[in-house]
Parts: structure tokens; sequence; C-alpha cells
């Protein structure tokens, strides 16, 4: 499937501030990545409109937008990112019409500002929302862009005490990364838990799930955990740094040697525990 005009609606450039994002090494682990969308998905009621129209806020490279083409063949689909270098590979895999009579495609928005333009049967949004701190604040306007009986559905990482983000927050407030990156590691500060979201929702007029899973991850290969925030937290310092290599190559010594001591390799990988937060927002028919 594929679009010859949806390349024209994608931007050069990201805005400013915004991390840049390489789709090849998010998509290294696609099969971990994926597991919690799929987990979702299964927990979404069927949409009160045939075709459905559906949303789905921080698309990204478009392979789990693809998986709800699957579930709603002769939907209407639009994935929406921030990202460039996302919503090219998303537009080049993906875009044009499903074999079930739908159509996918991408448009870029940045989702601190992003509000339905008509109304969706379904707006869902895969381990996005954590890179927008008023996230929030957009609910009303999101459940109010739904039809009677639409859905509202999101999953957030839920691990930013972790080892892995906790070491990478603290390292980038160090002495010697202080100036160029202080912050840059403690980006998911603003995340609710599971019965903060459930507040929230409940209080616009929605049956509400909620619920929180920690996937017991085993990667494989060497420092695989470093592999895996390289294709999500670490984007923000990689970006930072820009083309300073030498930079590049002493952060990553350094935060290396932290995750190999928070996760030591077992004989057959390396077990990475993460959490996730998932919220199921049905609005009222």
């Amino acid at each position: 499937m594929h679009s010859d005009t949806a390349s024209a609606r994608i931007p050069a450039a990201t805005s400013h501030g915004a991390p840049t994002w390489d789709p090849q090494q998010y998509l290294r682990h696609a099969g971990h990545r994926t597991r919690p969308f799929l987990d979702l998905l299964h927990r979404i009621p069927d949409l009160p409109a045939r075709p459905a129209r559906i949303a789905d806020l921080g698309c990204g490279p478009g392979n789990v937008t693809a998986l709800l083409a699957e579930r709603w063949p002769e939907a209407r689909i639009t994935g929406f990112d921030l990202s460039p270098e996302m919503l090219r590979r998303a537009d080049d895999e993906y875009a044009g019409r499903t074999p079930g009579g739908g159509s996918l495609d991408f448009r870029h928005a940045d989702l601190a500002h992003w509000l339905p333009e008509d109304p969706y049967d379904l707006i869902v949004s895969n381990a996005a929302l954590q890179w927008v701190p008023s996230h929030p604040g957009s609910f009303p306007a999101w459940i109010h862009g739904l039809r009677p009986g639409g859905t509202f559905a999101f999953q957030v990482p839920g691990n930013h005490t972790a080892p892995s983000h906790a070491l990478l927050a603290r390292l980038c407030d160090t002495p010697r990364w202080h100036d160029r990156l202080a912050g840059h590691g403690a980006r998911y500060v603003h995340l609710l838990e599971p019965a903060e979201y459930l507040a929230r929702l409940t209080g616009l007029g929605c049956a509400v799930d909620t619920w929180e899973t920690t996937y017991h991850q085993m990667l494989t290969g060497p420092d695989p955990v470093l592999d895996w925030v390289k294709g999500t937290a670490l984007r923000p310092v990689l970006t930072a740094l820009g083309n300073d290599r030498p930079a590049v190559d002493a952060f990553l010594a350094e935060y290396r040697e932290l995750l190999r001591e928070a996760y030591p390799p077992g004989p057959r990988g390396t077990v990475f525990p993460f959490r996730r937060i998932f919220a199921v927002a049905r609005k009222e028919a």
C-alpha cells in the first residue's frame, strides 16, 4: 500500500526541541514493543459506526497502525506523528487502500495541540503520550471528538523510575553533562498512575478500564538494554548531542557501564522488566 500524495504532507524537519527518531532502530525490538498494543487492542470494544473513523496518535513507523486495519478492515484510519522520519517510513510501508476496502494515511501533527477535525469512533495511542506533558489536559477535547459510544484507548510506559531511566536522568545531570543534557533524561515524570487516569476519564462521563502490566522481556545480543533505549528514551539525548561524535561515544560508554551493572546478562539473555499503563475509555452512547 502506498500513497503518492501523502509524502507532500510530511515536513522536512521536526519542531524545535523535538527528538530526531530512527525508525530502523525503533523497529529492532518490534516484537516486544508491539505486544502491549496487542493487549490494548484486545480490550477495545466494538465501534459505533461502520466503516469506522480511527485516529492513531503517535503512529510512529506505522506498524501498529496497520494492525488497526486488520481489526477494522473497512475503517478510514489516519496516523498522526511529529517525526518526519517516522512518517516517511509509515507512508512508504502502509499508506493507501486496505484489502478490506478501508484506507490508511499519515499526517504530521503535534499531539500537544492536536484536536479532532471530525467525529471519530476510536482515538488510540500506543506509547506516545509520555512525550506530551500536557496530554491529560487534552482528554476533554478528545472525548468530545468521539461519536457517542466511541472509545479513547492508550498505553504509556510506567517505568520512569526503573534503573534504565533513573540512571539516564542521573547521568545527564552529572557535572560533565549537565550544561548540555540537564533534564533530557527525565521526560516521563508527568505520567499519571492508573487510578489517576481512571478518575480523570470517569469524570468525563466515560466507562473506563485501567490496568498495568509489567512485561519481563528477555533481550539478547551485546548490551541489549542500551540497544533498546537507543530507540526511545535516549532519542532526546542523542538529538541534543547531535553530530558531536566524541561526545556521543563518551556518553554512551558511561551509560553502557551503568546499564551492564543494573542489568547483568544471564545464560539466555538479559531480563528487562518494563511496566506499562493502559486505559480504555468508552464514551456514553
